[in-house]
């Protein structure tokens, strides 16, 4: 187990994240995947021009965004 120091501020803005039934260390794991999880979807949109249906491949990933943001709310 590891120490990190933050600021107060920095504590109080991670403890306006955490769920009721998180750990500080849940918190942060939680939050690190979801930030790797929005890179793999932002990388995905590279081929979004290639047939020109940019509006129809843009609604997709949108809705995929939106499935992956409900589960981590469940």
């Amino acid at each position: 187990m590891s120490t990190i120091r933050v600021s107060d501020d920095v504590k109080e803005r991670l403890r306006d994240l955490k769920r009721d039934d998180e750990s500080f260390n849940d918190l942060l794991d939680r939050l690190s995947r979801q930030e790797k999880e929005v890179e793999e979807i932002a990388g995905s949109l590279a081929f979004l021009d290639e047939d020109g249906d940019l509006e129809a491949k843009m609604n997709e990933a949108h809705e995929e965004l939106n499935e992956s943001l409900e589960k981590r709310v469940e």
